[in-house]
């Protein structure tokens, strides 16, 4: 799939776009570890999603080039960004897809201002805390310990740990000096918003979640050990217009594992809103 990089001006920050494809327009929100590189590279699942919409995948503030993560402090800060985006790129009315934090940081867009969010596809977001469905500490598994073995990380983020999607993504030892970079970047802003107490989620989020008027999709993989799947079902509980979609033998990234089985959810479900 061939896609392209370009620099968008949004709230005097700098934004690092790539996208592809053609169509209606999707923004995509990355989590941690599914941020594109700076050469351009796009996961399965991107490239697939590409094939049906134009692409739009910014890199949060600090992340890529993307600049201005010294105005980020809270994820209230990251939702206003992106609503700033928006603008930047005369979106009234987004259709969104969201993993993890980006998929946090859509939520706290909607209930912020409902209007401008047309429609939106979620995958395991952060944001919920529910009672005995611990996050994952994904911080404390990120250190490079055990002489450099990352296993406890691929357990907490893939079904498969040992498989070659997993241990690609996370490697053990040290790898390249531009993804130990790109990797740093995206731990840093997520700690910027999510390692204070309350750890990955807004106390507030759940009782504003009303506030949502568009229809949204939760995808979830059922071996979730990172964010279990009972804050997915608090999602689909409390969004008026809310489905949840569980994936067999998907873990946390389970749109990264499973690509196929994702996209058969979210491709229908965000085409049956292009024309709305």
């Amino acid at each position: 799939m061939k896609s392209k990089t370009r620099t968008v001006v949004a709230g005097g920050k700098s934004v690092e776009i790539l996208e592809a494809g053609k169509g209606p327009p999707v923004l995509y929100l990355h989590g941690v570890y599914d941020v594109h590189s700076l050469q351009g590279e796009m996961f399965a699942f991107h490239e697939a999603l590409a094939e049906s919409f134009t692409v739009i995948a910014p890199a949060h503030p600090g992340c890529g080039e993307s600049t201005g993560i010294g105005e980020i402090s809270n994820i209230e800060d990251l939702a206003f960004h992106y609503l700033d985006l928006l603008d930047a790129l005369d979106i009234r009315s987004a259709t969104i897809a969201g993993f993890c934090l980006g998929g946090w940081i859509a939520t706290e867009m909607a209930v912020r201002n409902p209007e401008r969010i047309g429609r939106m596809a979620l995958i395991a977001p952060a944001g919920l805390q529910e009672p005995g469905a611990s996050v994952g500490d994904f911080f404390m598994y990120s250190q490079n310990r055990d002489g450099g073995i990352m296993r406890e990380l691929r357990e907490l983020l893939f079904a498969d740990a040992d498989g070659p999607i997993a241990n690609g993504i996370v490697p053990d030892g040290r790898v390249s000096v531009s993804n130990e970079v790109r990797r740093y970047k995206s731990l840093t802003i997520t700690g910027r918003v999510g390692w204070e107490p309350p750890y990955l989620h807004d106390r507030k989020l759940r009782g504003r979640l009303r506030r949502i008027t568009a229809p949204t999709m939760l995808v979830w993989g059922d071996t979730d050990r990172m964010i279990p799947i009972a804050n997915g079902r608090a999602y689909s509980e409390n969004i008026p217009q809310a489905s949840l979609r569980i994936v067999k033998g998907g873990g946390h990234s389970v749109q990264i594992e499973k690509p196929d089985e994702v996209l058969a959810h979210v491709v229908p479900f965000l085409k049956s809103g292009k024309d709305s």
